[in-house]
């Protein structure tokens, strides 16, 4: 009863690829470690996001500033622990020239 629940919560593309798991727990590991897998991958794209933003002059001050505390909502919402001090000094580098 729970793997047709869970099969049942999948998008049809992946019913093809899911269902013909025998068995729950089966089932259930092969689920969360492909989901696993790709919250790494989202924790490292949102990562380099943060190390690669550069401020420039082209943009307002403001827009930038937003760009950066989306990318550190991101970091929040994936429970990424980032040092406040390291998040200040970071930004203070960031900062253009002018």
């Amino acid at each position: 009863m729970c793997q047709n629940y869970i099969l049942n919560r999948l998008d049809n593309i992946l019913d093809d690829v899911y269902s013909s798991i025998k068995s729950t727990k089966t089932l259930w590991k092969s689920l969360n470690r492909k989901h696993e897998v790709n919250d790494v991958g989202m924790k490292q794209f949102i990562a380099d996001k943060f190390f690669n933003l550069k401020m420039v002059d082209l943009k307002t001050m403001t827009s930038q500033v937003q760009e950066f505390q989306l990318i550190l909502y991101d970091i929040h919402a994936k429970e990424m622990i980032l040092n406040e001090s390291f998040q200040m000094t970071t930004i203070i580098k960031k900062l253009s020239p002018s």
